[in-house]
């Protein structure tokens, strides 16, 4: 085999011959049955297996995102596709397509808006105003426009990391930063604008080490659970053609000018 076709692909992920399948130099049969499926990604995105109680952290972050109801955009394209005869690859696939920097990028940015905030080394409402100079108004990671006072997956998530700190699996530093964030917002805007979802989820991957595009791939895994369960319900429950609204109901209609 010549050089320029065996370098063409370089991996450190796999290495397999016939009948053998070496994953991050581990024998597949020996990680089968042995690891968790959380324990799994660990191992191909970092290389190495997790501490027990970062296992634990981590698959309490890909729970708790797993879904979000029919009115997320993401579940409800992977409803509508089924209903167009798409197949359950083709729904998720389109589901998955949803998740951009508005709709699922919350968490990666909230993770990067963490590191931003604790490398400015300025007082922190100068190193929010830093950050909004350069991605906007909104911080990521923090209120939510369907759960209102609380994101109730929120305070649990930060009850872990906090368990988890006292048990010496994380520094806590992340968490620390991102409460001063919640505190400092809600004095600005006068009212309490408390950390949601994405902004925990993104203080357990910033904890562990995950860097922020990883947070946003982690999400689309955890999501991809709720899509499909949603895509093979609305299977079970047939309908053809289901668009976002039901056929009574129309859109506004603006008629050309003059």
């Amino acid at each position: 085999m010549t050089r320029d076709v065996a370098d063409w692909w370089r991996t450190a992920i796999i290495d397999m011959e016939p009948g053998r399948i070496d994953i991050r130099g581990h024998p597949i049969q020996d990680l089968i049955g042995q690891l968790t499926f959380a324990q799994m990604i660990w191992l191909m995105l970092r290389g190495d297996s997790p501490e027990p109680g970062q296992a634990a952290l981590f698959e309490a972050a890909l729970v708790a995102a797993v879904d979000h109801g029919p009115q997320a955009p993401s579940i409800a394209t992977a409803r509508m596709a089924v209903t167009c005869g798409l197949s359950l690859n083709n729904a998720m696939a389109s589901a998955v397509n949803m998740l951009g920097d508005v709709h699922g990028g919350a968490g990666e940015q909230a993770v990067a808006l963490y590191h931003a905030v604790q490398a400015s080394g300025a007082a922190l409402p100068v190193a929010l105003d830093d950050w909004r100079r350069v991605h906007g108004a909104i911080l990521p990671g923090f209120g939510h426009r369907f759960h209102s006072p609380t994101d109730p997956r929120a305070p649990r998530l930060m009850a872990l990391v906090d368990a988890a700190r006292q048990s010496g699996v994380c520094g806590g530093g992340f968490a620390a930063t991102a409460r001063a964030i919640e505190a400092e917002i809600s004095r600005q805007k006068a009212r309490p604008i408390p950390m949601n979802i994405d902004g925990a989820t993104a203080v357990i991957y910033a904890e562990l080490g995950f860097a922020p595009p990883l947070a946003r791939g982690l999400f689309c895994l955890s999501r991809s659970v709720g899509i499909l369960a949603h895509a093979w319900e609305q299977m079970q429950q047939g309908g053809r053609n289901k668009g976002p609204t039901p056929p009574a109901y129309r859109w506004t209609f603006d008629p050309p000018a003059g």
